[in-house]
């Protein structure tokens, strides 16, 4: 592989280049100038090395939002090391696995996941550097103390690594239909990424600077995030744990230009009593992705004048496959635009996007078929699994699992996931179209709608409704579920209507948010429904 790609500590460097005090890091009240988090990163970057941590090897990192542990992220790529993200919502046995697949040598983790940490090591003989950031733990090393292994504070071209290999994260599936897989991602997968970005999206020009703020976890689609926004000498905005209210507060406190949520959160701040009172004027870009999104809650925030921007990505393809700048959100005279908001966007410049059929033919346009892929943007391929990668490479293009077509202005719409589609009385019903319905009622604040065995329809449709703060009351009897039927019915037919609707008071969700489908079928077969 060429080294010629630019490495993720490389747009840290990039933004310091333009000027060195100004703030990077933000978190609680403390900031870290650029010049501070580059100190950090030549430090953590010879520990590691005085502990025979060099390139190629495989450094995880174990914390919730810690603006000290992502400038450790950054001081493994400087390193020549590879980042492998572990989500701190995993239960101890997944991570474990995670670690043991992607042959971890090193670990930093933060106090508070130190019993889980504890509970997995004895397994995990391969990992020999055990680093805590924030606390004594008898077993590891305290964050000074692993510091202080290595050479003195300040720039040091022998661990200032560019390696030969292209690989710079590896980054574990959800694990939601089987053993997790390690996603090989290069330097120059993230490089598309971040040009991508940058040439997708408004952006501020020197002197202005971006301000982004990071509330989802920094180990998924946020962290990735971060990456253009140091290129461009911003600033990260932290925030540690989950607050909405906290969430608006920062956004009117530092002048927030860029931030990302998945849907759920974005319906969770549209119903906070605080949003609209906050001045978001400073918004440029309010992401949103990761799950389909309801077509009533995003015209809410468009209205209410919000930018919202969607991307549409995989793991395997980092964020950046298709997207839909604030501008698409509307028509040439200004109007929403209505019909446009189903869709996931354009393809981005980089990245080729097709339909394909199950014996690998590629679609017109308007056809339904797989969303195929092909690019700078895509994986590598899965760590140590070559029938995995093979599969999803098959003719020569990446298979995202995603059923959808192109409508006659680009824009590309996902209808399902192959695995979601249903098949009721003959017919093929996406998921994602009844969920769209379901969603547009007044009461409903998120859904899923899952098959489930049926002798009669072959599948049955099946709702399950998690309702909106003070409408837990309204569908309780019969006769309100006949109605939301009725609603669905009006908007889409009755071949596409539930036959089945539960409401519960949560929809059980993986550990980045993601409603876990498979599980509510599990529930439900195991209660009759």
């Amino acid at each position: 592989m060429s080294s010629g790609s630019a490495r993720l500590v490389d747009h840290l460097d990039k933004g310091a280049s333009l000027g060195g005090d100004a703030p990077c890091l933000v978190c609680d009240g403390e900031t870290w100038t650029y010049d501070e988090v580059v100190g950090i990163t030549h430090r953590v970057a010879g520990a590691l090395h005085a502990h025979g941590v060099g390139p190629g090897a495989k450094v995880a990192v174990l914390s919730a939002n810690d603006p000290v542990a992502f400038a450790t992220v950054l001081g493994i790529s400087r390193a020549g090391a590879v980042w492998c993200p572990v989500n701190p919502r995993n239960e101890a046995a997944e991570n474990r696995e995670l670690l043991d697949l992607f042959d971890c040598s090193a670990l930093v983790f933060t106090a508070a996941y130190a019993d889980l940490v504890d509970a997995i090591r004895g397994d995990l003989p391969a990992i020999t550097t055990l680093v805590c950031l924030d606390g004594e733990v008898g077993w590891a090393l305290t964050w000074e103390a692993f510091l202080a292994t290595g050479p003195a504070a300040g720039p040091n071209e022998v661990v200032d690594v560019v390696p030969d290999d292209d690989l710079a994260m590896l980054v574990g599936t959800g694990g939601t239909t089987g053993r997790p897989k390690g996603v090989m991602l290069t330097r120059t997968n993230l490089e598309t990424m971040t040009a991508l970005t940058l040439m997708s999206y408004p952006w501020p020009t020197l002197p202005a600077r971006p301000t982004y703020l990071a509330l989802a976890p920094l180990t998924h689609a946020a962290g990735v995030l971060c990456f253009p926004v140091l290129a461009s000498g911003g600033s990260i905005v932290v925030m540690r744990a989950p607050d909405v209210g906290g969430f608006l507060a920062r956004i009117a406190e530092h002048r927030v230009t860029h931030t990302f949520l998945p849907p759920t959160l974005v319906y969770m701040v549209l119903d906070h009593p605080d949003a609209a009172a906050t001045d978001l004027s400073s918004l440029e870009c309010f992401w949103y992705g990761a799950a389909p999104m309801s077509t009533r809650r995003l015209t809410d925030a468009l209205e209410r004048g919000w930018p919202m921007a969607q991307l549409f990505g995989q793991t395997e393809a980092p964020m950046m496959i298709s997207v839909m700048p604030p501008a698409d959100h509307y028509d040439a005279d200004g109007a929403i635009a209505t019909a446009r908001l189903s869709s996931a966007g354009r393809p981005t410049p980089l990245v080729t996007v097709g339909l394909m059929d199950d014996g690998g033919r590629l679609l017109a346009p308007g056809e339904r078929g797989e969303i195929v892929v092909r690019g700078s943007l895509v994986m590598r391929g899965y760590y140590r699994d070559e029938a995995a990668t093979a599969e999803a490479s098959a003719y020569g293009w990446h298979h995202t699992g995603d059923i959808g077509f192109l409508d006659e202005e680009g824009f590309l719409h996902i209808v399902d996931r192959a695995k979601d589609m249903v098949i009721t009385g003959g017919f093929n019903v996406y998921s994602t179209e009844v969920e769209q319905a379901l969603m547009a009622h007044p009461a409903v604040a998120d859904c899923a709608v899952v098959g489930l065995p049926d002798e009669k329809w072959g599948e049955r449709l099946t709702a399950v409704l998690q309702l909106r703060a003070g409408a837990e009351g309204s569908l309780g009897s019969a006769v309100d579920v006949a109605e939301v039927q009725a609603f669905v019915r009006a908007r889409i037919g009755s071949v596409k209507t539930p036959k089945q609707v539960e409401v519960w008071a949560d929809l059980p969700r993986s550990k980045v948010g993601k409603v876990l489908k498979t599980e509510i079928k599990k529930q439900l077969g195991s209660t009759g429904g």
